[in-house]
This record gives structure tokens, C-alpha cells and sequence, in this order.
């Protein structure tokens, strides 16, 4: 890449649960550290903290929460994170997101709440410098997990909407990717957009 190898960027991997983003996020994550690249991967939530493992809890239906403390419990979960993310993309890390502060927008919005309210909370968060949307109808979600699906992922209606806000919030300047390619294909686009975003001064 023709970028300073000091420059710094927040990635974040959005879209329905299957549409690859871990997968695309590892594979972008191999592809820049061959390039010599300082790179961390994060993924939200994150169930290894104690705020975590409640919302693990409420997905598996084991905990009751109403859609706005349950998107609270995810932010907090992402505010855990912040300092050290703030100083390693001041470092020159780059920081990949496997869901990110659009997926609470999403969510939330998807179950009647406010999208400026959720967007607001996590003003004080890392802002991504890059989001690409990885996009897969609710059908191909469900085709790719059949089984073991979680609260959020058994309901057809919420996905729809889901990706309905994903798109509404794409139209800022997102990159979209169709996501029901070949993992490949799909990697291709990846990596040149993200290419774009170093070059950025």
C-alpha cells in the first residue's frame, strides 16, 4: 500500500448475522499484516467481559431485558473498549470491527426506538473511518444457520428491518458489498476499499 505506515483506521464490518463479517474481517486482518501492518480485531460484543456475558445471557433467553437496556448493555460493552482503541489507532493500528456502533442503530431501530437517541450514546466512542456494509437478504441469513439461530436471529421480521436501517444508514457514505457472492469476490472488494480509505490523507 502507498500509505504512511503510521496512519492509523477503524474499520467497522456491518450487516446481518452470516453475512461474513468475521470471516471478511480475518481475511482483510491476514492481508494487511503480510503487508506489515500493526492490526487488532475486535469483535462486539465482546462475552469475555462481565457486561458481555449478560448480553450473552439475554440472547440465550436465560435474562429479560427491554430493547433499550439490552442496546445499552451493548454500548457500554463497545465504552469498555474505547481508551485502548482511541490509542492504538493513534499508534498507527488498524482496527477491524466485527459489528460496531451501527449494529445498536440497527437493532434499535428495528425494535421502535430512536436512531438519533442511539446514535448519540456513543458520540464519545471511536468514529469508524471506514464502514462497509456487507449485505445479505434475511433468507440467505437463515440458509446459512439453520440451527443454534439466537433470539434476534430466528425473527424474519426484525432482520428485515435490520437490514432496512443498515441500507438507510449505508446512504452516508458507507461502502456496500453484496455479501451473497463468493467469500472471495467479496474479500476483492474488501481490500480496495480499504486501500482508498489509507490513501486518505
Amino acid at each position: 500500500m502507498t500509505a504512511a505506515p503510521t496512519r492509523g483506521l477503524l474499520v467497522a464490518f456491518e450487516g446481518l448475522d452470516q453475512s461474513g463479517k468475521q470471516t471478511q474481517a480475518e481475511l482483510l486482518r491476514d492481508r494487511l499484516t503480510d503487508r506489515q501492518r500493526d492490526v487488532r480485531l475486535f469483535s462486539f460484543p465482546d462475552y469475555d467481559t462481565s457486561i458481555g456475558a449478560e448480553i450473552g445471557s439475554a440472547l440465550a433467553g436465560d435474562r429479560s431485558y427491554e430493547p433499550e437496556a439490552m442496546q445499552l448493555l451493548y454500548v457500554v460493552n463497545r465504552y469498555e473498549w474505547r481508551q485502548r482503541m482511541l490509542d492504538a489507532r493513534a499508534a498507527g493500528t488498524v482496527l477491524l470491527c466485527d459489528r460496531y456502533l451501527a449494529s445498536s442503530v440497527a437493532y434499535g431501530e428495528a425494535q421502535g426506538l430512536d436512531a438519533a437517541w442511539l446514535a448519540a450514546i456513543q458520540r464519545y466512542l471511536p468514529q469508524p473511518d471506514l464502514t462497509i456494509l456487507l449485505d445479505i437478504s434475511p433468507e440467505e441469513s437463515a440458509r446459512r444457520k439453520s440451527a443454534d439461530r439466537d433470539r434476534y436471529e430466528r425473527d424474519m421480521g426484525l432482520l428485515a428491518r435490520v437490514r432496512d436501517s443498515y441500507l438507510r444508514q449505508a446512504a452516508s457514505g458507507w461502502v456496500r458489498i453484496d455479501a451473497e457472492r463468493a467469500r472471495d469476490d467479496v474479500a476483492v472488494d474488501v481490500i480496495a476499499a480499504v486501500e482508498r480509505a489509507l490513501q486518505v490523507p
